[in-house]
């Protein structure tokens, strides 16, 4: 798994977004077993009380839980799966929709660069 992170906010707030997007993505699917805390930590490069808080944050959300003698498990709710991309989506489209308007696009100008853009991908 590549970690990538940056200064901008808390290390252990990174690591629950990059291990949601592996979620949300398909990466890590329901009901499979995490790597170790350890291991998890080594792989990012980062101390593993601070992979442990992000995966004390990802069992708050439901994410995540612990057989206690098998280890960790991304959920088998796929219905909170499926909310948890919708929010992912909806606060990508927002920042990207407040960046836009900083620019001072309006919402006609905005699809028609998105227009633009998707039709140059094909």
């Amino acid at each position: 798994m590549q970690w990538e992170l940056n200064t901008e906010k808390p290390v252990y707030l990174q690591l629950v977004e990059q291990i949601q997007a592996k979620i949300i993505s398909g990466i890590y699917k329901p009901g499979d077993k995490l790597p170790s805390v350890r291991d998890l930590a080594a792989q990012a490069m980062v101390n593993p009380n601070t992979m442990q808080r992000a995966m004390t944050e990802l069992e708050r959300d439901g994410l995540v839980y612990t057989n206690r003698t098998a280890g960790r498990f991304i959920t088998s709710d796929e219905e909170l799966i499926k909310q948890l991309k919708t929010e992912y989506i909806a606060a990508i489209v927002q920042d990207f929709l407040d960046k836009m308007k900083q620019l001072g696009l309006g919402s006609d100008e905005i699809i028609s660069y998105l227009n633009i853009i998707i039709e140059n991908k094909k």
